[in-house]
């Protein structure tokens, strides 16, 4: 199918919801009788009407209006009709489509272009997700089958659509394996494929962190914002599996814990869990859509997806220090100044019920905090209902020491705190799910100290604590979301198993670890990447207190996959010594953790033309064949450079070296012999 029937399929899909939609609204609003001749004759053109019946019964007039006009009187009646139930940005969105409708239509026998498609598609599923959900789920799945090749999202296929191009001898990387190392086997390429996103160059390093707050909103990444792609590309781990069971059987009634606090170091995956949370609560796609939630519904005895209402307050997108009220244009006569004003609103809105604001009108309007009893009354009214609240530390450093806020003062912020956590336990069927941060950067200074210990002082009394990602879990929140499913299992398990022959083979070379059963399995679980890779950054990156876990492997890994993968990386694994560190992309996701100078030092002692291990290899064929030197200084730095100050042993073994470069059909000894030589060449090492 082309793009241009692509988007003809899809503006007919948002026809058949958007014209009934806008009929019902416009009888609203001017009568059942009389709609039709003053809501549409009468602010239409008389070419506008050329295809339009002058009478007829509900049937006949809605089926008339083809998808310009029902997007034409969107925007007429926008003032008057759609912004009491609607935000501005569906306005926008149906501006932006009377333009792709506009081109549509004057196309002719070019097509569009796949991002342009991409774009269109994306915007009607978001105009049509208030409108109509299902409507809106199928023209997301003519967005997945146009951007990953399957409806069911990015990680159902085995194969990129259409992989980017191998590059050229003249911008081939000098620093990347060209041959395999023995014949035979297959290279990680031929197994296993990055995600089009990645293979293509196509992420953003902001991507990898996950914001609630614009997923609310709409906006940010799309697979953040599309439930099937979020959760395709998503590893249910044991913490986040437990929140979405204690949540399940909490909504419904059964007996889940009513607050859960979530605390964890820097990029741990607390926001990751939330949004799962998001989605699943929400009830927008069916479960045989996001199947690896079948075993968490299966878990907590339940048998569908339930369907709450749900609020997102994230503290660090919202500013009481601006000291001005919110006026939601779809909420006519609801002014919002303060956390507890913006809950009740949000809940209002999700329900489609605008007077469960007026539990907290006069209290939102005093900045005063409500009181559990107010509360408890408003979320049973709103039931079933989840409260998600990230960065909270951020919004109550923005009101300590500030006075004459309209949002309130502190102490009622941290009222509001208590009485929030009382009233969802005395609630029917509603919880709340807050994030507590433990990384001294999140917390930032004595105001942050005072307040997340308030917090948790007010929330200890009944909470429950989630389990942050544990590091044996890490290797597969990263496998999921970078790279495609495996297309040659049996390939894989060969190439591990020379693996382990190798270590076995070479016991006295190796770690004692690397010849047990238990590595060969972990060897399966981590590829195409060894697992001395993430060793090395959950146990030794992850010490330094700006590297942020998970989503700071998630960048590097990133970079390194775009450059192996373009590169023809002919490597059986993904090891420390592949890293590429003379790409300024893959070396900068390493030293900007570092103190100043890293730079400098790599491009000497470590990799890049102009490094002592380029020169090594290229004056000694041993080296040079299989790039020796540049592997293994690139091992050493990966295993050393982060150092903290209880650090007792600093640096990496030999063995751990080996482990780092040596793949299956390579000489060991040459390695031995580049690490000599580089031990008397370098200042550094």
């Amino acid at each position: 199918m082309n793009n241009r029937n692509r988007i003809t399929d899809a503006f007919q899909i948002l026809r058949d919801q958007l014209a009934p939609y806008i009929a019902r609204e416009l009888s609203n609003e001017f009568g059942m009788n009389s709609w039709w001749r003053e809501g549409v004759l009468g602010v239409l053109r008389e070419e506008q009407q050329r295809n339009l019946p002058g009478v007829g019964d509900w049937g006949k007039l809605v089926d008339s209006l083809d998808i310009a006009c029902c997007l034409l009187l969107f925007d007429l009646h926008w003032q008057r009709v759609f912004r009491k139930k609607l935000s501005i940005d569906h306005r926008t969105w149906a501006k932006e489509l009377q333009g792709v409708r506009n081109k549509l239509a004057h196309i002719g026998g070019v097509d569009f272009s796949d991002d342009d498609a991409l774009r269109y598609l994306d915007t009607m599923a978001r105009l049509d997700e208030q409108i109509d959900p299902e409507g809106a789920e199928e023209i997301r799945v003519m967005l997945r089958e146009l951007r990953y090749g399957s409806a069911d999202g990015s990680t159902s296929v085995t194969e990129v659509a259409s992989a980017p191009l191998a590059a050229s001898p003249k911008t081939k990387n000098m620093g990347i394996l060209s041959t395999t190392p023995v014949s035979g086997l297959p290279s990680w390429r031929e197994i296993m494929q990055p995600h089009p996103d990645v293979a293509q160059g196509r992420y953003k390093n902001a991507e990898f962190a996950a914001d609630l707050a614009q997923v609310a909103r709409g906006e940010g990444a799309y697979e953040y914002r599309d439930p099937v792609e979020f959760f395709a590309r998503t590893y249910v781990t044991e913490g986040m599996a437990g929140l979405l069971e204690q949540s399940l059987r909490r909504v419904c009634g059964k007996d889940g814990e009513p607050v859960i606090q979530l605390k964890t170091a820097f990029g741990g995956g607390k926001t990751h869990s939330m949004l799962a949370l998001y989605h699943m609560m929400r009830g927008v796609v069916p479960l045989d859509k996001i199947p690896n939630m079948k075993p968490v519904l299966k878990q907590a005895g339940i048998s569908s997806l339930p369907k709450a209402n749900v609020a997102v307050l994230v503290g660090s997108a919202i500013d009481p220090s601006k000291n001005k009220s919110k006026r939601p244009n779809n909420m006519p006569g609801i002014t919002i100044n303060t956390l507890w004003g913006e809950m009740a609103a949000q809940l209002a809105e999700s329900s489609g019920n605008y007077k469960l604001y007026d539990y907290v009108k006069e209290s939102d309007k005093k900045g005063v905090s409500p009181g559990s009893e107010t509360l408890k009354n408003l979320f049973d009214a709103a039931a079933p209902c989840v409260v998600l609240m990230d960065e909270l530390v951020a919004y109550g450093k923005k009101l300590y020491g500030a006075n004459g806020l309209l949002a309130g003062t502190f102490d009622n912020f941290i009222s509001f705190i208590q009485e929030l956590t009382e009233a969802a336990r005395a609630s029917r069927n509603s919880m709340v799910v807050a994030s507590i941060p433990e990384s001294e950067i999140e917390i930032g200074g004595e105001g942050g100290r005072l307040v997340l210990e308030t917090i948790e002082h007010t929330f200890g009394r009944m909470e429950s604590i989630w389990k942050p990602v544990a590091a044996n879990e890490g290797f597969e929140v990263v496998r999921r979301r970078l790279f495609l499913d495996c297309k040659n299992p049996d390939g894989r398990n060969t190439v591990c198993a020379k693996f382990s022959q190798l270590y076995n083979e070479n016991q006295s070379d190796f770690p004692l670890e690397a010849r047990e059963v238990e590595y060969l399995e972990r060897m399966n679980s981590c590829y195409p990447i060894h697992p001395e890779v993430f060793d090395r950054l959950y146990e030794d990156w992850a010490t330094l207190e700006r590297f942020q876990r998970t989503r700071g492997v998630l960048r590097l890994m990133a970079a390194v996959i775009h450059e192996l993968w373009m590169g023809n990386d002919a490597g059986l694994m993904i090891m420390p010594g592949s890293i590429p560190l003379d790409v300024p992309n893959v070396r900068d996701e390493l030293t900007r953790h570092l103190s100043e100078g890293w730079n400098a030092l790599v491009d000497r002692e470590v990799d890049g033309k102009k490094s002592i291990p380029y020169q090594k290899d290229q004056s000694n064929p041993r080296y040079g064949g299989n790039l020796a030197a540049r592997r293994v200084a690139r091992t050493i730095m990966l295993g050393s450079a982060p150092t903290v100050r209880d650090q007792n042993v600093r640096g990496v073994e030999a063995s751990r070296i080996r482990l780092g470069v040596v793949q299956p059909g390579e000489i060991i000894a040459n390695f031995n012999d580049a690490l000599n030589t580089l031990t008397s060449s370098l200042a550094y090492l």
